[in-house]
């Protein structure tokens, strides 16, 4: 396995060649690059900003700038439907830099090998070190190669949702001054 998950299959990192620079260009970062199979193709793109919180306005500008892009490479033979997403709370742990920052938080990861007898770890993300992801389990620390693993995401929990909602408030992706106003009534009101 190659030492990125962002793009598996070959058709993935074919799209994700000619995806990246387009995203990049635009100051975001590409997640995760799927073509999905079924009763209509999906080529599935997630993206962020860099520091994390990226908007609705943003996705459909990236969108209509991938969807130029592609036009003009025209990779794929069959037609498609192209999806561009944010990564969401309980994100894929697609890069080696995710597991540095995200630690703290809980992961559930899956390895291509067997380790100790199992290949779905879920823990406590501890870091990096060196080309090893460090998680906390029951048992302690264990270091898993970057290169092992196969998926990764992070549990949605009440812990995350604080710090996704904490973020974006703080970056102004999450501008409370945008929502209405909630009318309530007191129950004598309403006699």
């Amino acid at each position: 396995m190659s030492n990125n998950m962002i793009a598996k299959s070959g058709v993935d990192k074919s799209l994700a060649d000619i995806i990246n620079p387009v995203i990049l260009d635009m100051g975001y970062e590409v997640v995760r690059v799927r073509l999905l199979g079924g009763e209509t193709t999906t080529l599935q793109i997630m993206a962020d900003r860099p520091g994390g919180g990226i908007d609705v306005d943003e996705l459909a500008n990236l969108s209509m700038a991938i969807s130029a892009s592609l036009d003009v490479e025209d990779p794929l033979l069959d037609t498609y439907k192209l999806e561009v997403s944010s990564p969401g709370i309980d994100r894929p742990l697609t890069r080696l830099k995710d597991f540095e920052t995200f630690e703290g938080y809980e992961a559930k990861i899956e390895t291509d090998r067997l380790i100790d007898g199992q290949r779905r770890f879920r823990g406590i993300l501890a870091g990096i070190e060196y080309d090893e992801v460090l998680l906390n389990i029951n048992e302690g620390t264990i270091g898993l190669k970057f290169s092992w693993l196969t998926d990764a995401k992070l549990i949605l929990n009440d812990i995350l949702v604080k710090k996704m909602l904490r973020e974006r408030k703080e970056t102004g992706v999450l501008n409370e001054d945008k929502f209405d106003e909630i009318e309530t009534k007191s129950s004598e009101e309403e006699v």
